[in-house]
């Protein structure tokens, strides 16, 4: 029988990567209870620890985002704009596909006074995730996707702020409202739906 040895340095660095991983899901699990609660400082101070245990870590299973682009949001949310700025162009370097970190980005360009520079990403953030919302939705209507916006509440929202913006009449502090309102909406949207979901199967049991 022959015996396949593997070096010990190998099995010290899966070790390690597990533990860094697991570390920062415990603490974007936290700092995204934070932002739910209104907690932007908190939040801030986990989401801040979980890039440092493990920058690569992706949240999430339909919605999926990085430790950056959650440290980048709070960022935003505590008014420091030009840290915000920076994470947030590293998390899309990252996962170009996080269209909530593309919606902050372009919320965070509006902020530092680059209004028409921000337009870009505003609305291709609200455009992504009304795709991936239609996407979830349409393909598995039949089972978790009939949980996701139900009332099309964020998809109505989106479609409004994107008729504002291609009007070219913009109210800016209203549309940057509605854009922070939508990208929360969306960021809380899993969990409602995993409630919504798992509330049901108990009704049905019962």
């Amino acid at each position: 029988m022959r015996l396949i040895y593997f070096p010990a340095w190998l099995f010290v660095t899966v070790s390690l990567s597990a533990c860094a991983s697991f570390q920062s899901a415990g603490d974007v699990a936290q700092g995204r209870q934070a932002l739910f609660e209104g907690n932007n400082q908190t939040a801030l101070g986990y989401f801040q620890a979980a890039a440092q245990a493990d920058p690569n870590y992706i949240y999430g299973t339909e919605l999926q985002e990085g430790t950056l682009s959650f440290l980048g949001r709070a960022q935003y949310l505590n008014g420091d704009y030009a840290r915000a700025r920076s994470t947030l162009e590293k998390a899309l370097a990252r996962h170009k596909d996080d269209n909530v970190a593309r919606l902050y980005l372009g919320l965070t360009l509006a902020r530092q006074g680059e209004t028409q520079k921000s337009l870009k990403d505003i609305d291709a953030g609200m455009e992504g995730i009304y795709d991936f919302l239609n996407y979830i939705a349409d393909n598995f209507r039949f089972t978790f996707g009939q949980y996701w916006d139900p009332g099309r509440d964020i998809r109505s929202a989106i479609e409004s702020a994107r008729a504002v913006i291609a009007s070219g009449k913009i109210d800016w502090p209203a549309l940057m409202a509605d854009g922070e309102s939508i990208a929360m909406k969306t960021e809380r949207e899993p969990d409602l739906a995993r409630q919504q979901q798992q509330l049901q199967r108990h009704l049905h049991l019962d």
